[in-house]
């Protein structure tokens, strides 16, 4: 979507929710994580992805989207770098 230079940032411990776990097989769970971590923010708003852009270098929460077998998956990471949890939306 936005060609900014990647930024990388601690994970922290990563977490999946039951309902993640249930929807995204193990690749599909390496594959959205590894582009978090690339920050490659998946499908959220323009608004969205500027705000983890400035997030991941002056501190902020991390929120990524994606789909797995069609259902919508988030990514996020805490603004301390503690966690980073993927969850469906309902989870939240």
């Amino acid at each position: 979507m936005n060609a900014t230079k990647k930024i990388h940032f601690p994970l922290g411990k990563v977490l999946i929710t039951p309902g993640a776990a249930e929807q995204c097989s193990a690749s599909d769970v390496f594959t959205i994580l590894n582009r978090h971590l690339q920050n490659d923010w998946g499908e959220i708003s323009d608004p969205d992805w500027k705000s983890n852009d400035y997030a991941i270098r002056n501190g902020g929460r991390v929120l990524s989207g994606y789909s797995c077998n069609g259902e919508r998956v988030w990514i996020i990471t805490e603004a301390d770098r503690s966690y980073t949890t993927i969850l469906l939306p309902e989870e939240y």
